[in-house]
């Protein structure tokens, strides 16, 4: 059995060679690939343009393959270009070099500033490059090399493909390739040297002329001319002759110390920093045959004054600090913050808290007690907002106010000016009329409706500038609690003693505006309304009191009813000067219809006992009649038709619209359920017919009809017994169906004026609501409420900043995050990660902004200069924000040539001359007076040197071939990069 196995053994060691190894299935994959790219061949292309490299579109795609277990990607770059006619597709191949061969030569892309570093080193616009895959490790040892290079040579070879290929060696970050190029009976191989310092003897041009010369090895006498281009790269990085990016503070003002001169209504702009951190200067000289320029290591001609062409690309600092930037982003940061207001002022503001909500409890049991007469004079406006901040400074120390009290004055009075005192209240009138004037100047891009935000001019939108500078300048998240604890004492003080809020527009909540906004619209209302009634009820007093006087002084008392008729403006009038009519019934005077804090009667069950006991006569006497509508007279009478005085619809919130909204659809679909939704939402029509009844006695539903609603009553001819045309009128189909609305409400209707109804809007209560939820908002509430104001004065201001500067990608930007933010900023919930992307997106452009004004301050045009040098640098300086790298007309003779000369002239001098200011006098006495002189530039950062020529290689009777040498010296890098090609036919 051991003899018999011994030959099975052997059989399964036998090694098939008919199976493909793992190099072989790789040399495979990588034709398969290039056979898929169809990289087959030397496809005709034209020479490609001058600039063409920075300025084309370059395509890549790339692909995975594996050698046994190990990734790699390969990736094919091409430069796109437009097809042109194939004449001369009959052209034999033999004849043409590849096209890269062909690109080492080209001179009309040399140092392109943005494009692979291959295309810069070697000047192709095609090739393949493979390279270890992500999370594999550098292809490093020889070997390894060798075998890479070796596939690539093969599949080259099989495929007859001309596109060079690369392979990445060595580790990512020291950018090593190595890479062949193939053609019929050419081939290049692409070479590279990588040291992390320069050896001295090739510190020079002669030296590395000699490394080329000698790696080329031309045995041709005299030797081909070597073609040369050389470019210096100096670097900038101090600017001495440059302004502070911003105005330093002033420490005298009340705002004093801060950057950027805040002030109150005004968001700040600008950069902290310097945004432009470097400024690149590459001096080249394009053309150059060898011996024209003597460049070694005692003696050097390459003068960059002398250079024939300037470029300059900047380097931006990143991330620079900008003040509407950092405000933005600490505001938005107040929004995220979960602290209430009682954690974030103690337990005092929480004591107070609660008095404010025992006062709120409270409220209703106002509306009983008598009040008091105020005289006017007791009401100057002068005292309002020292009284107003009592309660809080009660319990505290000023020395433990989060927010100093001068500045919380000021932010009071700018958000109140009409509560200045007497001396200064006429200055604080002109201030915020110039103020309101500038801000006019500027709607026509006011976005608030879009932005749901608030008017600029409102005092919402100033509010929201104040929060904004209070919370990143006075104190953060505590001072912003006090100011808003502050702000809602003035508003409840204006409330009790009926004194309009500054800077709100008059009229119903405006729903295109925040919901903050909304409030304080709905408060002002309120307080319309109350002071409305307070003058009606004075007017009332004092014309009964000269009634009286009157009447004793004609030893008689006046009557027990009178009728008092106020001037009455239309429908939409005030209802505190609707009371017209009757004062009082038999049995109740006056006073115990309108008490001392509503003009319309709350209606009881006694009213309704008083009036079945009205007789007849007195239900029949006509109150609070407007004026006649259009001639008509009633139907069952010939008393004309009279407009009644009504109340006034409730104002209404959007979150009121909304709960009004959730409650009727709660009522479901039933017959029951629309019934009772119906009755709710006629609870105005109601009224109007309550005060219709009383002001047009003896009237049918179908004047009410004719008056409210005209396309529901139907007039048509008839002609009657005696032949006459006659018009008759009926109500409409729809007023007929059973069971209608208006039908039941006219039945249910009874006759009483609008003034002794109950409210429509109990502007008290609603009052003491918009209050108690001012009152609740934390810090972050109140941020988040003011949130599309900030934004909106964001937008508002780079619009004005890019309006002086005119950066045209900029303004794009800006009407882009318009339309965006309105998506942002509409929804109930928002997206807050959203948010701080945009926020971003605007500091940004804030960024944009302020590198422009840096460049235009640095590049500015001096007073000697003439205006088309000026045209000039506005154009240069607008081209360097945009592209990559800037060519200076007229080099260093041009007018921003000269600038940049004097520019590293003075950042030479700062460098070299100033730490030997305290021995200048020394110096001067050891040297006879004389010093040695300071270089205009500073050593170059940067050298790159270009050689080129075309030789017979490997032998003299070889084809004369391109061969191509890339240097590039600095300070912590020595590189090499060679294309050396080479006849396979003739060798």
């Amino acid at each position: 059995m051991a003899a018999d196995s011994d030959p099975e053994s052997e059989v399964f060691e036998i090694t098939d060679f008919t199976t493909a190894s793992e190099w072989e299935r790789f040399v495979s994959r990588v034709e398969e690939v290039l056979n898929d790219w169809k990289l087959i061949g030397n496809p005709p292309g034209k020479s490609p343009e001058k600039g063409e490299y920075t300025s084309g579109t370059w395509e890549e795609k790339a692909q995975d393959i594996t050698f046994a277990d190990f990734k790699f990607n390969i990736t094919h770059y091409v430069l796109k270009q437009d097809s042109e006619t194939d004449d001369g597709k009959d052209k034999p191949e033999e004849d043409a070099f590849p096209v890269a061969m062909q690109d080492l030569l080209c001179m009309n892309n040399d140092f392109p500033p943005r494009a692979h570093c291959l295309v810069r080193w070697y000047g192709i616009r095609e090739f393949v490059v493979i390279s270890p895959g992500t999370n594999c490790e550098a292809i490093i040892s020889e070997s390894k090399c060798n075998l890479l290079l070796s596939s690539i040579s093969i599949s080259l070879s099989n495929n007859g493909c001309q596109v060079p290929m690369f392979v990445q060696i060595q580790q990512k970050w020291r950018r090593m390739y190595s890479g062949e190029c193939q053609g019929p009976g050419v081939r290049s191989d692409f070479e590279m040297v990588h040291l992390r310092k320069v050896p001295s003897q090739y510190n020079h041009l002669s030296g590395l002329l000699d490394i080329f010369k000698s790696k080329i090895g031309c045995t041709l006498t005299p030797l081909p001319p070597i073609n040369m281009a050389i470019r210096f790269t100096y670097i900038l990085q101090d600017w001495q002759q440059h302004s502070w990016p911003q105005q330093p503070p002033d420490f005298d003002t009340l705002l004093g110390g801060e950057v950027g001169g805040v002030e109150f209504g005004k968001l700040p702009f600008g950069a902290c920093e310097e945004p432009i951190s470097e400024l690149h200067l590459a001096t080249t000289w394009p053309h150059l045959m060898e011996g024209i320029v003597v460049d070694n290591d005692v003696y050097s001609d390459l003068d960059p004054l002398q250079a024939p062409h300037w470029s300059v690309r900047v380097r931006t600092a990143d991330n620079p600090q900008c003040l509407l930037g950092d405000f933005l982003t600490e505001f938005f940061k107040l929004c995220c913050r979960k602290e209430s207001s009682e954690e974030v002022l103690g337990r005092g503001a929480g004591e107070e808290e609660g008095k404010e909500n025992n006062d709120i409890s409270s409220a209703l049991s106002k509306l009983t007690e008598p009040a008091a007469t105020v005289p006017i004079s007791k009401l100057s406006v002068s005292s309002m907002v020292h009284s107003a901040r009592k309660h809080i400074r009660r319990h505290r120390r000023v020395d433990e106010s989060p927010l100093n009290t001068d500045i919380l004055n000021s932010v009071l009075l700018y958000l109140f000016p009409d509560a200045a005192v007497e001396k200064s209240s006429e200055k604080s009138k002109n201030k915020a009329s110039s103020v309101k004037a500038e801000q006019q100047k500027n709607s026509g891009c006011n976005h608030f409706s879009q932005l749901k935000s608030a008017p600029t001019d409102s005092l919402t939108y100033r509010l929201a500038l104040c929060v904004c500078l209070v919370n990143y300048n006075h104190g953060g998240l505590r001072a912003v609690a006090h100011l808003w604890q502050e702000f809602v004492l003035e508003l409840r003080y204006r409330w009790e003693n009926n004194h309009l809020i500054y800077g709100l527009a008059a009229g119903a909540p405006d729903l295109r505006c925040c919901l903050l906004h909304q409030k304080l619209q709905m408060l002002n209302c309120c307080i319309e309304r109350k002071r409305a009634r307070d003058e009606a009820r004075r007017a009332l007093e004092e014309s009964r009191e000269r009634e009286n006087k009157a009447g004793c002084q004609n030893g008689r008392l006046a009557p027990d009813s009178t009728t008092t008729t106020a001037p009455g403006s239309g429908r939409e009038m005030s209802p505190g000067k609707a009371s017209s009519g009757r004062e009082g019934t038999p049995g109740k005077s006056w006073d115990s219809w309108s008490d001392s804090e509503d003009e319309f009667f709350e209606c009881l069950s006694e009213q309704g006992e008083a009036d079945a006991a009205q007789t007849e006569g007195e239900k029949s006497k006509a109150d609070g009649r407007l004026q006649p509508y259009n001639n008509l007279t009633l139907l069952n009478s010939t008393e004309p038709l009279y407009i009644p005085v009504t109340q006034e619809p409730a104002p209404m919130t959007e979150d009121l619209l909304e709960e009004q909204s959730e409650v009727l659809a709660k009522l479901g679909t039933s017959a029951e359920g629309s019934h009772l939704r119906a009755r709710m939402q006629s609870a105005c029509l109601l009224s109007d017919m309550e005060s219709f009844k009383a002001a047009n006695p003896g009237c049918v539903l179908e004047d009410f009809v004719r008056w409210y609603s005209p396309r529901d009553y139907v007039e048509e001819e008839e002609v009657d017994e005696a032949g006459n045309t006659v018009v008759k009128g009926q109500l409409s189909s729809r007023m007929k169906i059973p069971g209608n609305m208006w039908v039941e409400a006219w039945d249910t209707a009874r006759v009483t004026p609008a003034r002794r109804q109950r409210r429509l809007f109990d502007d008290t209560k609603e009052a003491e609501k918009v209050l108690h939820y001012l009152a609740m908002q934390n810090p972050a509430d109140v941020a988040r409420h003011l949130l599309p104001c900030i934004l909106h004065s964001a937008i508002l201001k780079l619009k004005e900043e890019e309006a002086v500067e005119d950066i045209p990608s900029v303004k794009k930007s800006i009407q882009q995050a318009t339309s965006q933010a309105s998506k942002l900023l509409h929804p109930t919930n928002r997206d807050y990660k959203k948010l701080e992307d945009y926020i971003n997106q605007l500091m940004s452009m804030e960024t944009v902004i302020t590198r422009a004004r840096s460049l235009k301050a640095k590049f500015s045009v001096c007073e000697g200069e003439k205006g088309e040098n000026a045209e000039e640098l506005e154009k240069f300086v607008s081209s360097l924000l945009e592209e990559p790298e800037v060519v200076v007309t007229g080099a260093g003779q041009g007018p921003a040539g000269s600038i940049i000369h004097r520019l590293f002239v003075s950042s030479q001098r700062a460098a070299l001359l100033s730490p030997l200011d305290e021995d200048l006098g020394r110096d001067r006495k050891s040297s006879g007076g004389s010093s040695s002189k300071v270089p205009d530039f500073p050593p170059p950062a940067g050298r790159e040197i270009l050689l080129r020529t075309c030789v017979p290689r490997p032998a003299p009777y070889s084809k004369a071939l391109p061969q191509r040498l890339f240097c590039v010296l600095m300070r912590e890098e020595f590189r090499l990069a060679g294309a050396f090609s080479t006849d396979t036919s003739f060798f």
